[in-house]
């Protein structure tokens, strides 16, 4: 799969949230599984779009 069409998946898959687009954590992992898109290159989508990862499992991200 193409980089540039994994990305559009992750940013078709946040939420607009105050005005601003966010991504679940969960949702982030779900994904990585269903698209067999990497969680680093989620990750790297979401900064490169200005989407925030929000109620991350991991406390990491807040």
């Amino acid at each position: 799969m193409a980089e540039k069409q994994s990305c559009e998946r992750v940013i078709n898959a946040a939420e607009e949230i105050d005005g601003r687009k966010k991504l679940a954590c969960k949702k982030a992992f779900e994904l990585s599984e269903e698209f067999g898109i990497s969680l680093h290159d989620i990750t790297r989508c979401c900064n490169q779009n200005d989407i925030k990862i929000y109620a991350c499992q991991l406390g990491c991200f807040k």
